[in-house]
């Protein structure tokens, strides 16, 4: 393990002290039986590491419990998908964990404020993206760093995605996948009519992004960050969450980064 706000386990010392969460499914709960009754079950706030039994979106809710904690995730695939997680086959687990890879998650911060003047805050590890409502198209004006870059976007919506994030919604939405490393935040349109060709940017993990909605009347637009949808927005602030982070295990030669770079050599 690579991640120096954790414990070093390669010096031979091993994990044992385990707490186990089980996605509401069949596969998940077959697993949680076996490895409770194969290693125990530690209270979370003692536990050495946190397993993850589920799929990626399961795996998404586990690890927005643990920002800001020194509890590192190790997510078992009992989905479907499973880009977050390893191989269910969880034998040695300790062994499994000691000498597993590290990666280390910032979420996004929202703040979105809606037509009756509530600010909602909200966090996101994925990513935080802007939607009609209606059927008309949204109109959406773009500022960051206190500086407007487009006056007017007319599309379906827009969304900021993280690092890790970058090869699900926005990937759909043909953003570009970003490496960990590159502290990148892609921007990227969803369905723009307005500029017709507009791809998106790149913008540093530094950067403070605001959006406007204009003629919020006529076209209303929600606001979802990971989990917390807010609806009839008039502006959304969008900045990454440097001082809050998780950790996420995964196999020698399965590192998040590597899945990233092997994304986007998929057909």
């Amino acid at each position: 393990m690579n991640d120096a706000s954790y414990p070093d386990w390669t010096d031979g010392t091993l994990p044992t002290r385990l707490h186990f969460a089980a996605a509401p499914n069949e596969s998940a709960e077959l697993w949680l039986d076996r490895l409770v009754g194969q290693y125990g079950q530690c209270p979370p706030e003692t536990a050495d590491a946190l397993i993850c039994l589920g799929g990626d979106g399961f795996m998404l809710e586990t690890l927005h419990t643990t920002l800001g904690r020194r509890l590192p995730v190790y997510g078992v695939n009992c989905g479907t998908v499973g880009f977050l997680m390893n191989p269910a086959v969880p034998d040695n687990l300790p062994q499994r964990l000691a000498a597993a890879q590290a990666a280390t998650l910032h979420p996004l911060r929202m703040k979105a404020t809606t037509r009756g003047g509530e600010c909602i805050h909200a966090l996101a590890l994925n990513d935080v993206f802007l939607f009609r409502q209606t059927r008309q198209a949204a109109k959406i004006r773009i500022e960051v760093d206190d500086r407007v870059r487009m006056p007017e976007l007319i599309c379906d919506g827009v969304l900021i995605a993280t690092p890790a994030g970058s090869t699900a919604y926005n990937l759909s939405a043909h953003g570009p996948i970003v490496p960990l490393s590159a502290n990148l935040l892609p921007l990227t349109p969803i369905s723009a009519f307005r500029p017709r060709r507009w791809r998106g940017a790149l913008l540093p993990s530094t950067a403070r992004v605001r959006f406007d909605i204009l003629e919020t009347d006529k076209r209303p637009v929600a606001a979802v960050a990971d989990f917390t949808e807010v609806r009839d927005v008039v502006s959304v602030e969008i900045s990454e969450a440097r001082e809050l982070h998780t950790t996420v295990l995964f196999d020698p030669g399965q590192s998040l980064s590597e899945r990233i770079i092997a994304e986007q050599f998929t057909a």
